[in-house]
């Protein structure tokens, strides 16, 4: 069916009815739309009004367009949070509806570099305690974690009993995380990384570099959390002063 002639600009149009055929599950996550010829013609508009309704739905995530493949539906967050809410990856894929659960692929002792080092001061950190797991929902890769705390903080093992490691800190030192300095980077491709989430090659992924802090500010976890951007979605509310 054609789009109906109204006030707006007709790509604003084109992005309305691709939007509610994908809600009405006429295209699907991961679907190819038809070709620009086709779409365009479906629609009964231009291939320029076409291609800059794509651009903007592109813009929004709504779609991906792969270079000399087609155009295809991004698969909808299934966890979406506020980035100025300091939760745990446990927490965030338990409100989404999600079990969580670790696969750890690496528990070592390792002397911190001297970046590391400033970033725990003042404490004096001579080794570190650096631990590499794969979180799961509902046993789907969805994120992958890298963490350090000071190797006398906390008893190794006792990590490979609980999900959270703000628990495992709160448990065993009675010190609980209240807030975080965190830095969000887009990365493009990681060739370990993606291996074992099983992303596409030209699929992102929104990596948080995180130092944590006690109420007493005592730096206690550094963590690097490379989440799955067809997955996690974050969001941050900004207010004008």
């Amino acid at each position: 069916m054609s789009i109906k002639v109204d006030s707006r600009h007709l790509y604003l149009q084109v992005i309305d009815r691709i939007k509610q055929d994908i809600e009405s599950g006429k295209y699907k996550a991961n679907e190819k739309l038809p070709s620009e010829f086709e779409l365009s013609k479906q629609l009964g508009v231009s291939r320029a009004t076409l291609r800059e309704a794509l651009r903007l739905l592109e813009e929004d995530n709504v779609v991906i367009r792969k270079h000399g493949v087609g155009t295809f539906v991004n698969p909808k967050p299934i966890v979406s949070s506020g980035i100025e809410e300091l939760t745990s990856v446990t927490y965030m894929i338990e409100q989404a509806g999600k079990k969580p659960g670790s696969q750890f692929f690496l528990t070592d002792i390792i002397e911190p570099t001297e970046e590391e080092k400033s970033k725990f001061m003042p404490l004096e950190v001579r080794e570190l305690a650096k631990l590499e797991r794969v979180r799961t929902a509902d046993g789907l890769p969805v994120v992958y974690c890298i963490d350090k705390v000071p190797k006398d903080l906390i008893p190794i093992e006792a990590a490979h009993t609980e999900d959270s490691l703000f628990k495992v800190i709160e448990q065993h030192t009675g010190k609980r995380i209240s807030y975080a300095i965190t830095y969000i980077e887009p990365v493009t491709y990681h060739e370990k990384i993606y291996g074992i989430l099983n992303c596409d090659f030209e699929q992102s992924l929104l990596l948080l570099k995180q130092m944590h802090y006690t109420d007493n500010d005592e730096p206690v976890l550094y963590s690097l959390n490379y989440f799955r951007s067809d997955v996690f979605s974050f969001h941050v509310f900004r207010k004008r002063i």
